[in-house]
């Protein structure tokens, strides 16, 4: 008898587990109906569990290094950036504001602006 309750509560445990781990994986929802898919999707990673945004740092940086004239730097360079400050700024040069202080205060050993 002991034995039956025994196993009973652990499926019981198993399956409340099971409901919330599911819970917790559903897309975010910004509550325009809109669930967030593809490059813009949000993760929950590590053990702080902080919601961050997953894009695809290769194929945006080679878009942003498509016409640069060292485009095997530039693609090191923009997915170092892209990585550490999770941004690249649209098109091919400039716009670099709009990534935010991460992306423009970033310089080489050199003093130089690092991120393309």
């Amino acid at each position: 008898m002991a034995v039956r309750v025994l196993l009973l509560l652990g499926i019981l445990l198993f399956c409340v587990a099971v409901a919330e781990v599911s819970s917790t994986l559903k897309k975010e929802d910004d509550g325009d109906g809109v669930q967030h898919a593809g490059v813009g999707q949000l993760v929950v990673r590590g053990v702080t569990r902080r919601l961050m945004q997953d894009i695809d740092c290769g194929g945006l940086c080679k878009q942003r290094c498509s016409l640069h004239s060292r485009p095997n730097l530039c693609n090191r360079a923009c997915g170092t950036c892209c990585v550490r400050c999770k941004c690249v700024p649209p098109g091919t040069a400039g716009n670099r504001e709009l990534c935010g202080s991460c992306y423009t205060d970033m310089t080489t050993h050199g003093n130089r602006t690092k991120c393309p």
